[in-house]
This record gives structure tokens, C-alpha cells and sequence, in this order.
């Protein structure tokens, strides 16, 4: 059976798709317009992590099996996580997720992460930006010029999340709040520290 974990994963899912469905061609080619800065984003992120970090992660983590970051219901996941990758997603992409989280997760690892890695084709952005001490204190040793790009990247992050500002993941949960839906994964409008950012910012 489906931990309470899982359960909230899919029901967010069953929510997004269920929006992406009932709306006309017209209104998703908005979406995927207003979500291309931060594909862009992550694909120099994906650019830095597969150039720098990709053998350090994999020896030390993945292929040792005690990787913090892939821990069993320990990712947290945003709203906006769940509508993007459903947006540049293909059936059979969703298919597995739904797959996943409908199953017993009897390992100690993430529901989402399978043989050949996360199951997600635009991984929520808490995984991408996860890089443990080790792994930065071997990245910026071995390449000092490393620590200003990391630096860089995790101010982008922001832009796209942090809501002292019209954001990105704001935006888009406004979106579905609008049409009538509600998930627990909604934490910019749910959670009491970042509606105090926003309050703070004079956003709401």
C-alpha cells in the first residue's frame, strides 16, 4: 500500500494533469512559454553538475547506496515541481510516476528514483540543487573558479522561488488556486514562513 507520502505526490499529480487536460492548446503554450527561463536555468545546472560533480556524486552516493539526498520520503517537493514536469512530460513519463507512487516503497530510498536513476524528466528542484559537503569541498578544491558559478546558480534559484517577488512557482499555484484547486504541496501559499516572506515583501 501507498504511504501517506505517496498519497499526497499522486493526488498532486492527478491534480496537474487533470488541469493540463481541461484547458485549450492555446493556454498550455502560455504555460510552456512562461516556464522556458526556467528550463533554461536548469540546464546550466544540469550543465554544472554533470561537468563537475556527476563521478564524485555517483561513487560517493548512488553506487554505495547511502546517498542523504535520495532518502526514503525525504524530498520535499513543490506545486510547481509536479505542473512543470507534467507539462514537458510525455504519457509513458507519467505512466511510470504514477506506477511508483500507486506501489509499497519497501526500500530505504526515494519512491521516485528507479535503476537508471529519478524517474522525473525535469527533477524537482530541491534534488538538482542538492549538493552535500563533501561533494562542494572536493568540487571547489579541485576547481576554485567553481565557487562563484555555484554562487550564481543558487541566486537564479531564487528568482524562480523565493517569493520577496513575482516568482515563478508562485505563479503557477495561483494558477490552479484559481481554478479551484487545493494541494498541501502548495507551500508558497500554504507555508507560514514563506507567506511571511511575502507578506514581508508587500507580495499578497
Amino acid at each position: 500500500m501507498p504511504n501517506e507520502y505517496q498519497t499526497e505526490q499522486l493526488d498532486t499529480l492527478d491534480i496537474a494533469i487533470s488541469y493540463l487536460a481541461g484547458i485549450k492548446k492555446e493556454e498550455k503554450d502560455v504555460l510552456v512559454e512562461q516556464i522556458k527561463p526556467y528550463q533554461d536555468f536548469r540546464e546550466d545546472v544540469d550543465d554544472f553538475l554533470v561537468r563537475y560533480c556527476s563521478d564524485i556524486c555517483t561513487r560517493k552516493c548512488y553506487e554505495n547506496n547511502h546517498s542523504a539526498c535520495c532518502s526514503k520520503d525525504g524530498i520535499i517537493i513543490f506545486f510547481a515541481d509536479v505542473v512543470i514536469n507534467a507539462i514537458l512530460s510525455g504519457i509513458e513519463d507519467i505512466e511510470k510516476i504514477r506506477v511508483a507512487l500507486k506501489r509499497e516503497n519497501n526500500t530505504f530510498k526515494c519512491v521516485f528514483l528507479g535503476k537508471e536513476g529519478c524517474i522525473w524528466k525535469i527533477k524537482p528542484i530541491v534534488c538538482k540543487m542538492f549538493l552535500c559537503d563533501e561533494a562542494t569541498d572536493l568540487v571547489f578544491k579541485a576547481h576554485p573558479e567553481t565557487v562563484k558559478i555555484w554562487k550564481a546558480l543558487r541566486q537564479r534559484e531564487k528568482l524562480f522561488k523565493w517569493p520577496d517577488r513575482p516568482v515563478l512557482f508562485d505563479h503557477l499555484e495561483k494558477i490552479f488556486i484559481k481554478a479551484g484547486y487545493d494541494s498541501s504541496l502548495m507551500h508558497l501559499n500554504k507555508s507560514p514562513g514563506l507567506l511571511r516572506v511575502k507578506a514581508k515583501a508587500g507580495m499578497d
